[in-house]
């Protein structure tokens, strides 16, 4: 579990941290890293941030914002192999605090009152909400997305036999012709960052996530690929290499934003 540290003069009971960079954000809060910005009032910098959230001494919680992205990356690196770690930014480096989350936690800091949204004061922002993810949606689909990236050989395993690669004007479903097609047109005129991006993968091939109006779609370099559509409630469409992805694929990973 993270440790209490402060910030910004006023004890934070530090629950968690996420980056939010080109290549490294919380999918669920948007499709690229110009949106997730614009949806915590920040400006898209290059460099990006570090989110920190947790509770006030009243329980209240809070979003630290900080410009110390490396701070937070080791922090999330040595919690994620269950060391401590005292996650404390330094005041020069704090963009803000922002009242709310904006992810869902379900956890608390102990020997506080239970989170809650801080009491406003005059000029004060609006809390920050977790998007709703309980109906199919653009934030869902997004989830969606994550989970098969993460668990990718579980659903490699499921397609069984060829699958055709998507081709404009064939039989094949018209809303991954769609999504191919925009696909292609990131390749000729490049998206706003983020919406492309590129990790590591087993080998060496590359996962790659790539976001769109609406859809989604999940592939490795050397493999297959997944697509998920807003208008197609829990539906995950497979695409096979055929002889158009594996280029499609290749221009796309030029392009990607890689965690540094």
């Amino acid at each position: 579990m993270p440790t209490t540290e402060s910030a910004d003069n006023d004890q934070l009971f530090v629950l968690t941290a996420v980056l939010l960079t080109p290549a490294q954000f919380p999918s669920v809060l948007g499709d690229d890293y110009p949106e997730v910005c614009a949806g915590l009032g920040l400006e898209p910098y290059a460099e990006g941030y570090g989110l920190v959230l947790g509770q006030d001494g009243d329980g209240g919680r809070w979003t630290v914002v900080t410009e110390d992205v490396s701070l937070v990356a080791c922090a999330i690196a040595a919690w994620d192999c269950g060391m401590e770690y005292d996650l404390s930014p330094g005041e020069s480096s704090i963009v803000g605090a922002l009242p709310g989350w904006p992810l869902a936690l379900a956890v608390a800091a102990p020997g506080v009152p239970q989170p809650h949204d801080p009491k406003p004061q005059e000029g004060d922002p609006a809390p920050l909400t977790p998007p709703d993810a309980e109906e199919w949606g653009p934030a869902q689909r997004r989830l969606g997305a994550d989970e098969i990236a993460m668990q990718w050989a579980a659903w490699r395993d499921q397609v069984e036999g060829d699958v055709s690669f998507a081709e404009p004007g064939d039989e094949a479903h018209e809303g991954v012709r769609r999504v191919l097609k925009e696909a292609r047109g990131y390749v000729n005129e490049p998206p706003p960052p983020g919406r492309v991006r590129s990790s590591f993968a087993a080998g060496e091939a590359r996962t790659l996530r790539v976001d769109g109006p609406g859809w989604s779609m999940v592939a490795r370099t050397d493999d297959i690929a997944f697509v998920l559509l807003d208008d197609e409630p829990g539906e995950v469409h497979p695409v096979g290499r055929g002889p158009e992805l594996p280029g499609l694929l290749a221009g796309l990973e030029e392009l990607a934003e890689r965690p540094v």
